[in-house]
């Protein structure tokens, strides 16, 4: 399943980076606060447990959007843009 996440994390330059290695585990930064994952249900479950634990849920805020498996006609770039497949074993095709 392909997942657009976005996080706010306030205040805390330590929780932010552990949320963003966290991020780096799953899927590919394509700007400051957002990734690209192509993950199984299972690891999405697990990504969702990971970051539960860590964010505080009163100050931080973290966004997940369901793509579907026709993700790539649902993505427009305007700008530079780093054409980067995704596989089933987070591997990074470029």
């Amino acid at each position: 399943m392909f997942i657009l996440l976005s996080y706010d994390i306030a205040d805390s330059p330590e929780r932010l980076r552990k949320v963003a290695k966290i991020c780096e585990n799953y899927g590919v930064r394509v700007q400051k606060s957002v990734f690209e994952l192509d993950i199984s249900m299972a690891n999405f479950v697990q990504l969702k447990a990971e970051l539960s634990r860590l964010v505080d849920r009163n100050a931080d805020t973290i966004r997940f959007y369901r793509l579907g498996k026709n993700y790539k006609n649902q993505i427009e770039v305007i700008g530079k843009r780093e054409d980067i497949e995704l596989s089933q074993d987070n591997s990074i095709i470029l």
